[in-house]
């Protein structure tokens, strides 16, 4: 075990304050220990956003050979990333990244989408190893769905944008193609999502049940080709696997879906990841004062993935 007595000029994240003091402890692994309550803050689990300051105790109930990993003359792993983020926008507090499939957002590899993200600051000359704040993720997508991530450059901006997308403030659209033709070809979803986490999937249930949250999806058919539909879906709440899971519990799975989907039809079409992309972000109103006035009702879009011009033109059936 180690106690560290943290000493910061002021209030820092306590992932971020790990992550300066090893190196090796990387988003990812971060949030593992701390599912595993390996982590304490003043003798309390708290979530690794909580504000640290300068006296508060941390307790890390992780081998010293895990902490220790990382540490090398080559430096920080986004000095590792295999190339710079492709920027959609980068403004004073925000930057927005376009991820491609397949990437993770975050974890313990050094090719990650923050990882690159960082690099890209670097080469802007944005970010280096001595700064005090280190951007962060203000949403996740999962590792096979491509498109638009949210970055945070300063803490106020982080503060900001978390508290708008929990009021369900930043509206998000995706883009996807679904083994089947939704019937009716547009509507609204509902249920209640439930959360099975050791097979790491979730279900789609008709009424609540104790830990089920409730859920909403959007979704207007764009085009049909063959045994396939071309999908604009709008996340009205946004859950764990949402679109995926929704998607499937009507009998239309996301194409290229390994976890949810029709993976005879995924191998036939050779589909590696999931053709489901972050197209659409739409910024809230947000006051002239606001350190995000700069993106106020701003919309963000995403290259379309190369299957929307597929279905259109009827190649991908």
């Amino acid at each position: 075990m180690k106690i560290l007595k943290v000493k910061c000029l002021a209030p820092t994240r306590l992932d971020h304050y790990l992550m300066q003091q090893y190196p090796a402890l990387t988003p990812g692994r971060l949030n593992k220990a701390l599912r595993e309550n390996k982590i304490k803050l003043n003798g309390k689990k708290q979530p690794l956003s909580t504000r640290v300051m300068a006296g508060d105790e941390i307790k890390l109930f992780i081998l010293d050979e895990q902490l220790d990993e990382g540490r090398s003359p080559d430096g920080p792993a986004w000095k590792s990333a295999r190339c710079p983020a492709e920027a959609v926008y980068n403004g004073p507090q925000l930057l927005v990244v376009n991820k491609p499939a397949g990437l993770p957002v975050d974890g313990p590899e050094n090719d990650t989408l923050l990882n690159r993200a960082l690099l890209y600051l670097h080469q802007a000359g944005e970010y280096g190893e001595d700064s005090l704040y280190q951007p962060s993720l203000c949403h996740r997508l999962d590792t096979g769905t491509s498109g638009l991530v949210l970055i945070a450059k300063t803490p106020e901006a982080e503060q900001i944008l978390l508290e708008a997308i929990k009021e369900r403030q930043v509206k998000k659209t995706y883009l996807c193609v679904t083994f089947g033709r939704p019937i009716p070809p547009e509507g609204t979803l509902g249920g209640y999502l439930l959360k099975d986490a050791s097979l790491g999937k979730v279900q789609i249930l008709p009424e609540k049940k104790p830990g089920a949250k409730e859920v909403c999806t959007e979704y207007e058919t764009i085009a049909v080709s063959g045994r396939l539909a071309l999908l604009k879906v709008r996340l009205i709440t946004g859950r764990t696997h949402q679109i995926r899971a929704h998607m499937a519990s009507i009998g239309c799975p996301i194409l290229g879906d390994s976890k949810y989907g029709n993976n005879a039809a995924n191998r036939e079409l050779k589909l590696k990841y999931q053709a489901l992309c972050a197209w659409e972000l739409v910024m809230p109103a947000f006051p002239a004062s606001s350190p995000l006035a700069e993106v106020s009702g701003k919309t963000f879009h995403a290259p379309r993935p190369w299957y929307y011009g597929q279905v259109l033109d009827g190649t991908l059936k």
